[in-house]
């Protein structure tokens, strides 16, 4: 199934960081970034929030599963939309300890064949 848009309106909504946390639609899911990181997965109206150490010391008893078929278990942040605080708090400090992404390699420019 997958995730409406609306669901990912209202993770945005009450996380409460503005324009800071924005998503992108993939294979009808979404990806969440916070400052350019991705932080958490919206899967099947699911919060999937990336592992790591803001997880394992904020929120250590949330339920675990895979976001999609074939993918490792990632925490499941359901219960944080009903604490708007300790969800912003989470989101934060994951993207704290997420890496900047990798610049995309611009392709190179195929050379001219004179006379085409």
């Amino acid at each position: 199934m997958a995730t409406e848009r609306s669901f990912v309106d209202y993770i945005t909504e009450i996380a409460g960081v503005g324009s800071r946390l924005t998503c992108k639609r993939l294979f009808g899911e979404y990806a969440l970034y916070l400052d350019g990181k991705v932080v958490a997965f919206a899967c099947d109206n699911s919060l999937f929030i990336k592992p790591s150490r803001a997880v394992a010391t904020l929120a250590p008893d949330l339920p675990q599963g895979p976001p999609y078929p074939g993918a490792k278990d990632y925490p499941i942040a359901d219960e944080l939309l009903d604490d708007p605080d300790a969800l912003r708090r989470l989101l934060v400090e994951t993207a704290e300890l997420m890496p900047l992404p990798k610049a995309k390699k611009r392709a190179k420019a195929k050379p001219r064949v004179a006379g085409r």
